[in-house]
């Protein structure tokens, strides 16, 4: 007996290969980020361990506060694939480009004044804080790279260009860890490899990157399109849409950031175990974001090409998909902590107590999930206000009042608690705004503005 699926679901070939695309990609990320983690704590001084997790909070403040680049990027060319329009499809990579180029310079510019800001809001040893310094000094040069990269991920995604996703990302991190390997076991380098190590795979997969891009454009439109990059009204709308993005994931990351220095106030021991926990969740996250991303490009797809019966299902197929892959990592952490901890860390005093808080994984996941996909979502409908909105609820019902018991009374099952009720209350309320939201009002006006075509 055949099975033929809806008109309205005949995406899900196109939605499952940018899934697998997505995850393998933004897995290599966590999973360079766990080797590098293993080598370091693996060393006898365990400060070398927790100065990189301290020193990481910087850059997980700074860096995917700057994601706003790939996720516009992404929804604003995939809009354009929708109305089949090459010239639009080039202005948003470029605009973005010039955008990523100009704020990585400037994190250049101003990278003393970052370190001595970022190191005096947060709390460690002066032993643990030194070889925080040391890797924040050695990583931060890859600014600039990082960005670009950003926007053509965003580009390659939004045009569904699986392959070369696939191939930057291998390079990217398959140099990480060769380099990780090398500049910390073989050169004894410790802190300062890690960071050199990031920072030269970056600059490497940027290379590959541009010429990748070179290849899939249209040289003969970039005169034309080359008048349009600075159209005040676009730039003020691009501006608008990155803005709003861009707080939410400083929102989020901020309260990252936060979660871990209270465990840094709480001991250097506890820092250790909610670092390794973290790490989990980094990776899982890895997973979902890839389902988040091609929910993302559908949904911009879709909406350039006015198809918007496909909307619901399509958030349908991605609500399901995200939870069925975030549950396994909580469930798998919670039943075999030693194992999986103990490939982190031979630190027995951390692992063998860190069965205690790993319960508090199965909310921050399942949540997180959810909330990831509507993020995603709501981005591919260029609906910036809404997931900033959103951020601000979260950080200010959900997170900052729990934190601050947390941090009051020394509770680390509080402060999990904190974590959890952020994922919860971006939940409700994006799933408010997504029952109040009407898709049927006319996007073209707003999209053409946006591109400036």
């Amino acid at each position: 007996m055949n099975l033929t699926l809806p008109s309205q679901y005949d995406f899900l070939g196109r939605f499952y290969r940018l899934v697998l695309v997505s995850i393998l990609s933004n897995l290599m990320v966590p999973l360079a980020g766990l080797v590098s983690t293993a080598f370091l704590g693996h060393l006898a001084n365990i400060s070398h361990l927790t100065g990189v997790v301290l020193a990481t909070l910087l850059f997980d403040c700074l860096y995917p506060s700057f994601n706003f680049l790939r996720k516009s990027t992404n929804s604003m060319t995939a809009q354009a694939v929708g109305r089949d329009d090459s010239k639009a499809m080039l202005l948003v990579g470029l605009r973005h480009g010039f955008i990523a180029l100009g704020v990585g310079a400037l994190i250049l510019i101003l990278q003393y004044p970052l370190q001595k800001l970022g190191f005096a809001l947060l709390a460690g040893t002066p032993e643990v804080e030194a070889e925080g310094i040391d890797y924040f000094n050695a990583r931060i040069v890859g600014a600039p790279a990082v960005l670009l990269y950003y926007v053509l991920m965003g580009w390659f995604l939004g045009r569904e260009m699986n392959g070369f996703v696939l191939l930057m990302s291998f390079i990217n991190n398959g140099a990480n860890i060769v380099l990780n390997y090398l500049f910390i076991i073989q050169w004894d380098w410790a802190s300062a490899g890690a960071g050199l190590a990031t920072a030269v795979s970056q600059y490497l997969t940027l290379l590959i990157g541009l010429i990748l891009a070179c290849f899939n454009i249209q040289w003969q439109e970039i005169p034309a399109v080359a008048q349009k990059i600075l159209d005040w009204s676009a730039l003020k709308a691009t501006f608008t849409l990155n803005g709003n993005l861009m707080i939410r994931s400083l929102v989020l990351n901020s309260s990252f950031a936060i979660f871990t220095n209270l465990s840094s106030v709480m001991g250097t021991t506890l820092l250790a175990k909610n670092g390794l926990l973290m790490e989990v969740v980094a990776l899982s996250f890895s997973v979902i974001q890839g389902v988040g991303l091609s929910t993302q490009t559908l949904t911009g797809n879709f909406k350039g090409k006015d198809a918007q019966e496909q909307l619901k299902p399509l958030l349908n197929i991605a609500l399901l998909t995200s939870l069925l892959l975030a549950l396994p990592f909580a469930l798998v952490s919670v039943l075999f902590p030693q194992t999986v901890f103990g490939l982190l860390t031979n630190h027995s005093e951390i692992t063998k107590s860190i069965n205690s808080y790993v319960g508090w994984l199965i909310p921050v996941l399942v949540f997180a999930a959810i909330a990831l996909v509507l993020e995603g979502y709501f981005i591919g409908l260029t609906e910036g206000q809404t997931l900033r909105n959103s951020a601000f609820a979260a950080l200010g019902i959900g997170f900052a009042p729990t934190a601050f018991v947390a941090w009051s009374s020394h509770n680390n099952h509080v402060l999990w608690l904190a974590l959890s009720l952020y994922m919860v209350i971006s939940v409700v309320t994006l799933e408010v705004q997504w029952q109040r939201l009407s898709i049927s009002t006319p996007p073209q006006e707003r999209d053409t503005e946006i591109m400036g075509a």
